[in-house]
């Protein structure tokens, strides 16, 4: 069946026509400014991937929440850039979400769910998390959290160039130019030194978790973790509660990996896929890992991480989400000012 090169617009025009009177069936996702790139659709995500494949297109599905100050990052700054909303409009259907909506969506096996239900099937701990899809309904792209433009840039290119089909995502973007950033990975007094046995450490670490952070020389983002976060006192408290250890992503030194496996930290970061530096990676003994960081998080967010482990609150509440919620809420009703970009 050909696609109807008005349907899109259609649903747009009889959307904004109801706006008034039917604001709780469709909310503004996150009180956000959308870029215009993005459109509005029925929501029938087989339908919107079949209509971007006619187009030589693909699928963009975006998540964001109100408050969140990654989104609007995402949304207001890198998304506005001229180089990236031209690659967009040119190379996908672009859709928002909100990981806490009503709007109902038919997911790619027929089931029709919320925003909020099918943020749950697909496990979105992270706003924004943008995921990317091929012509056959496969995610070939997903991105947990907020990257900057260099890397968001890179990821468009990668499923708009179909590049799944010779490298990973994560391989891709761990091959762009390196920052202008320490040529050295930062030292802390915290860090274990090594050679680093994870798989002991692990066991040895009694009630404390393993926190391994992977990172990169000439990594701007690395430095600013080191120079911000890891200087907040509370941040210090809570590194306190693990036993933690620093990987070069890029170096062949020898590590036995948390499963017992002797490799390399090179090798072994690879294996974990992370398209993104630094990243904070979970372990408890007897579980594996239990939680990961691969996105760009300013200093509460990483308390937060880190409180999320520590806590073991994990356990009980699968959405780190809804743990940053509550946890500000009581802060605030405790007089306390939350800037979650602080």
């Amino acid at each position: 069946m050909p696609p109807d090169p008005d349907r899109r617009t259609l649903v747009g025009a009889l959307l904004a026509s109801c706006a008034g009177l039917a604001t709780a069936q469709v909310p503004a996702p996150h009180a956000i400014r959308i870029p215009p790139w993005f459109v509005e659709t029925l929501l029938d995500l087989r339908e919107d991937i079949a209509d971007a494949a006619r187009e030589n297109k693909r699928l963009l599905l975006y998540f964001g929440q109100d408050g969140c100050p990654y989104c609007r990052a995402l949304m207001q700054t890198t998304f506005v850039e001229t180089r990236i909303a031209a690659k967009a409009a040119q190379h996908f259907v672009a859709i928002a979400l909100n990981l806490w909506g009503d709007r109902e969506v038919t997911w790619i096996d027929g089931r029709t769910m919320s925003e909020k239900e099918l943020g749950r099937v697909l496990q979105v701990q992270f706003t924004p998390t943008v995921l990317m899809f091929d012509e056959k309904a496969q995610v070939v792209a997903r991105l947990d959290g907020y990257f900057p433009a260099p890397r968001m840039e890179a990821a468009l290119d990668y499923v708009a160039g179909r590049m799944e089909r010779r490298l990973t995502l994560a391989e891709h973007l761990n091959g762009l130019p390196a920052d202008a950033a320490r040529a050295t990975l930062s030292p802390e007094p915290f860090l274990r030194a090594p050679p680093h046995d994870l798989a002991a450490l692990l066991q040895g670490a009694g009630a404390r978790p393993l926190l391994v952070l992977v990172e990169r020389k000439s990594c701007a983002s690395c430095d600013e973790m080191h120079r911000e976060g890891f200087r907040r006192p509370e941040v210090r408290k809570l590194l306190g509660r693990f036993v933690v250890v620093q990987i070069d992503a890029d170096a062949p030194t020898p590590l036995t990996a948390p499963d017992g496996t002797r490799t390399d930290a090179r090798a072994w970061a690879r294996q974990l896929a992370l398209p993104y530096a630094p990243a904070l990676v979970f372990f408890e003994a007897g579980r594996g890992e239990v939680f990961r960081v691969e996105s760009y998080l300013r200093p509460f967010h990483l308390a937060e991480a880190l409180e999320y482990v520590a806590s073991g609150a994990w356990r009980e509440q699968p959405s780190f989400q809804r743990f940053i919620q509550a946890r500000a809420e009581r802060l605030r009703q405790r007089g306390r000012t939350v800037d979650l970009w602080k």
